[in-house]
């Protein structure tokens, strides 16, 4: 008998000996069909068994897909925030390469007009040392007249005296030294410019090597003296620093672009820009170029070195001398802070390392002559 119908009977008439009579085949009937609702729910829960088992796996499933597709969207964003990294440092070394391919003609281009400019001012130049001789000469033979001038007729001193009056002799061997005199200072000045320009391009000396930096700042403020004798007073104060080994063209294209911007920076006023250099600690120097010009915004900080920025009107400015610059003293192994405060000025302080680890001469060494070569300076400031 089923344990249900069993639990009815003793429920309601005590058990089954308190049954009525004739109620077998009733008892019989309603135990089949309590059975076969066991064996309906039996049948359901092994469906619904089933069921959960196969919605379990599924969501499973689709757990393991949904965590597969995160995976791969974060590989995916990952590897596009890369390409992105990549593409800019490939559009920044493009224009590296360009700029550098422009200053290197550049250089090639000075270094031939100064060979060029050499030989007439050599002409130049020894001339006016034979015509200073000429000239002490004549003046001797006039010094030598005027002694033995007593000694003639009155009359020959008469015309002597007419002559003297009418070429104004004594004037003349006066102003013909005084004229030589600057005559040589300008050729010394043409010299020391071609000099400058050639220091400056260093055609010769695309590898590292041991380089003075205050020489090469002397050079460079020489090739921008026009663009900074209108505007602003220049101070040095160099402090005691060793020579450092570095791609000197390169240097010097950094101090070209600070020198440009801290001119152009100074409006309104004659300015000051300040040069220092001295000693950052034992194995570092540093080089600082500060301005009391406009000063930078500071939501323009941040930017400052990102390639193509700048707030020079269009057609003044390309926006990669900083950007140019950071790179090249990064591969130097040095650093730069900036300091500005808008109406009062800005500083830029470099710091450069004394010496190069030999893996960074050896990498460099290792490099093809022409893309070495292309390497060598970079583009002026933005």
């Amino acid at each position: 008998m089923h344990k249900l119908l069993d639990r009815q009977i003793r429920r309601f008439f005590g058990g089954p000996d308190g049954l009525p009579d004739g109620m077998a085949d009733f008892l019989e009937a309603v135990a089949s069909a309590y059975a076969d609702a066991d064996a309906d729910r039996l049948s359901i829960e092994r469906a619904l068994d089933l069921m959960s088992n196969e919605l379990t796996e599924s969501n499973a499933h689709l757990r393991n897909q949904l965590r597969d597709r995160e995976h791969i969207e974060e590989a995916l964003r990952t590897e596009k925030a890369e390409q992105e990294a990549l593409i800019k440092k490939l559009e920044e070394a493009h224009h590296q390469l360009l700029q550098s391919e422009k200053m290197a003609s550049i250089g090639q281009l000075a270094a031939g007009v100064a060979h060029e400019i050499n030989n007439p001012i050599g002409f130049v130049s020894s001339n006016l040392g034979s015509m200073r001789h000429y000239v002490g000469s004549m003046l001797a033979f006039m010094d030598a007249v005027e002694m033995i001038e007593p000694e003639l007729s009155e009359t020959v001193q008469a015309r002597i005296a007419d002559v003297k009056e009418k070429l104004d002799l004594k004037y003349l061997g006066e102003d013909a030294l005084s004229l030589l005199e600057e005559s040589a200072d300008g050729i010394r000045r043409v010299k020391q410019i071609v000099q400058d320009l050639k220091d400056f391009s260093h055609i010769e000396e695309a590898q590292w090597q041991q380089s003075d930096l205050h020489a090469g700042l002397e050079s460079t403020l020489n090739i921008v003296n026009s663009q900074i004798k209108y505007v602003a007073d220049v101070v040095k104060e160099y402090g005691p620093i060793p020579q450092i080994e570095c791609l000197p063209s390169q240097l010097n294209q950094i101090f070209l672009n600070m020198l440009v911007n801290a001119s152009q920076a100074i409006k309104g006023h004659r300015g000051t820009i300040t040069i220092r250099t001295g000693m950052e600690n034992d194995d570092a120097i540093f080089v600082e170029f500060s301005d009391n010009g406009e000063g930078i915004l500071p939501e323009n900080m941040s930017r400052i070195y990102d390639p193509f920025f700048t707030t020079k009107p269009i057609g003044t400015g390309t926006g990669l001398g900083l950007s140019l610059s950071y790179g090249i003293i990064k591969k130097h192994g040095g650093h730069i802070e900036l300091r500005s405060v808008v109406g009062v000025g800005t500083c830029f302080h470099i710091v450069l390392p004394v010496t190069q680890p030999c893996e960074v001469i050896a990498e460099a060494q290792s490099v093809p002559v022409s893309a070495s070569s292309a390497l060598r300076t970079h583009a002026p400031a933005g």
